[in-house]
């Protein structure tokens, strides 16, 4: 499992408080919204953003969340120092590739949580998809209805309209 970095994926700072999280998750939602990006699709990102939401506004998870998050903080730094090191070394030749190591969580309590949570963003994603679907659905069988019934009001209308002046020519 991969680390995610929740504050970057928020773009807030990891000082933010409790409701500069929740704006924070809203103004992505909103912003990742599929009935605002019709042509892209959005879900693995609004479930990122859930995710991150699901986790930053627990205390308790974003207490342990933090403290990893400050190690992979350091892992990454010392991962980008060791690679910038052998970029140095290299040869003009380049014959191996170098691969960064996996992060290992040292909280495995967090790691499932993580893990629980990203499934929950996961079937909120879904459900927001499937709930879209309806709603477009509902919208397009209430609009055909609408114009049927415009449609057959015009032709009494029109009908009418030829009978009177049937009448008043005849």
């Amino acid at each position: 499992m991969d680390f995610k970095d929740y504050y970057r994926i928020l773009e807030i700072p990891q000082t933010a408080s409790l409701e500069e999280i929740k704006i924070a998750f809203k103004k992505q939602a909103v912003k990742w919204h599929p009935d605002r990006n019709l042509e892209t699709d959005t879900t693995e990102k609004m479930q990122e953003i859930n995710e991150a939401y699901l986790i930053l506004k627990d205390k308790e998870a974003r207490e342990r969340y933090d403290r990893e998050y400050l190690r992979y903080k350091e892992f990454t730094s010392q991962n980008q120092r060791s690679s910038n090191q052998e970029k140095e070394s290299e040869s003009t030749e380049r014959t191996q590739k170098t691969e960064t190591p996996n992060y290992e969580f040292d909280d495995e309590i967090l790691k499932n949580w993580m893990r629980n949570a990203r499934r929950q963003a996961v079937d909120l994603a879904k459900q927001t998809i499937r709930e879209v679907g309806e709603l477009s659905v509902t919208a397009t069988k209430a609009a055909g209805s609408k114009m049927l019934q415009l449609f057959v009001g015009y032709a009494i209308g029109g009908f009418i309209i030829l009978i009177i002046f049937k009448a008043c020519s005849g």
